[in-house]
């Protein structure tokens, strides 16, 4: 069985474990002394029954304390066993103060306050004001005094409204800290997805490339020693620029340019011994699209010069104001034979690509060539007032 009441933190450990804001319900116990009147009334026994009274300050001690603990815990403070124990102590607030009055109404002020710990919803009104008018009307039966009524009924009323409206803050407070630590997680697993994306594009085809030269000055080498070392020229530039690229790509600041990938892929296929063809129309791409469609070219490439067997390779870039289309081919031997186990598009290069066209409102499909081979087609919106800010930026005085 649980305790009926948790325990405190040590010293110097916080008490982020303890039900609700505030930290726990201990911080409603010190409220208790608002008691201290009736218990020494009963202590010299100034009252009739003093047992009966003693029993009565006992019980509402202990339901009050229960009800509190549990009003800060969301998940019980719905229970029907938590609206039971208020249910009870709103009885024995109703007898203590019926029987004694006086000093013993103070209880009422308390009741309030569980009430407002407990009942944050439209229900609350409505009990505090019921609360009020009858700890009002009690009073004024038992004394006669109406100021001593206003202040017992402004006080009841009072703190059970405030203690309600410091907890719901509370709480709002707390579910927006929350809140905004999901949202720091989720953009940190979205930088990783984009870092590794760019890691595998990045390596994927800069080591292609690097295999396939290594390979043409193995070959020429014997015959054309020049040619060969033309090729291992080459490749150390690459090395170089894949070195710069991937720093960048580190530092989150990479922005692809379209034809520059467009010249890496002739290189890249002329080294492989496939036939580049490239046609670019339409007008001058946005920032965004020119990295999203270089990132396409560069991962269609890579997987020409590694999978395919082509003898001929044919990129063609076709694009109006609002829309472009990016078609890599080849006439290899096109997909491999075995099926994927789900469907999906590609490898995690491809897939990936996918996601991110998605996002930008485009879509990339991968499949057959019409004839022979293999083709892979992009599609991406475009956003006439990017262009027009690019090409202001660009013209702009002091641009570099």
């Amino acid at each position: 069985m649980p305790p009926l009441l948790p325990k405190l933190p040590s010293r110097g450990e916080e008490a982020t474990d303890l039900p609700g804001p505030p930290a726990n319900g201990y911080t409603f116990l010190p409220w208790l002394l608002m008691g201290t009147g009736p218990v020494v009334e009963v202590a010299k026994g100034r009252v009739a029954h003093p047992v009966l009274g003693g029993l009565g300050i006992l019980a509402f001690a202990v339901l009050y304390a229960l009800v509190a603990f549990r009003a800060l815990d969301k998940r019980r403070r719905t229970q029907r066993s938590t609206l039971a124990m208020l249910g009870a102590l709103t009885a024995v607030t109703y007898a203590l103060g019926l029987g004694y009055g006086g000093v013993w109404l103070l209880f009422f002020p308390l009741l309030s306050l569980t009430c407002g710990a407990a009942l944050r919803d439209k229900r609350l009104g409505y009990v505090i004001i019921v609360l009020a008018v009858s700890v009002g009307v009690i009073s004024g039966i038992k004394t006669g005094d109406p100021w001593d009524n206003m202040t017992i009924a402004y006080g009841t009323f009072l703190s059970g409204m405030v203690i309600a409206a410091l907890l719901s803050l509370s709480e709002t407070v707390r579910e927006l800290r929350d809140t905004r630590q999901e949202l720091a997680r989720t953009a940190v697993e979205k930088e990783r997805l984009r870092f590794s994306r760019d890691l595998h594009d990045l390596l994927g085809h800069t080591l292609s490339v690097i295999v396939v030269k290594s390979e043409a000055a193995r070959r020429i080498a014997p015959r054309d020693l020049d040619a060969a070392l033309g090729q291992v020229a080459d490749i150390e530039s690459v090395g170089r620029q894949a070195l710069t690229e991937i720093r960048e790509a580190v530092t989150g600041y990479r922005e692809g340019s379209l034809s520059t990938e467009l010249d890496r892929a002739r290189s890249a296929l002329s080294a492989a011994e496939v036939e580049p063809v490239v046609r670019q129309s339409g007008p001058p791409l946005p920032a965004q699209a020119e990295a999203l469609l270089g990132w396409v070219v560069r991962e269609a490439v890579t997987n020409v010069v590694r999978h395919s067997a082509a003898s001929r390779c044919e990129i063609v870039v076709d694009g109006t104001p609002e829309r472009v289309t990016l078609t890599v081919t080849d006439n290899g031997r096109g997909a491999p034979a075995a099926p994927a186990p789900t469907p999906r598009i590609g490898g995690n290069g491809l897939k990936g690509l996918t996601e991110r066209l998605a996002a930008a409102g485009g879509s990339l499909s991968a499949g057959p060539a019409p004839r022979t081979g293999f083709q892979v087609s992009a599609e991406l919106p475009v956003d006439p007032e990017d262009t027009a800010l690019d090409a202001e930026l660009t013209s702009a005085p002091g641009t570099h």
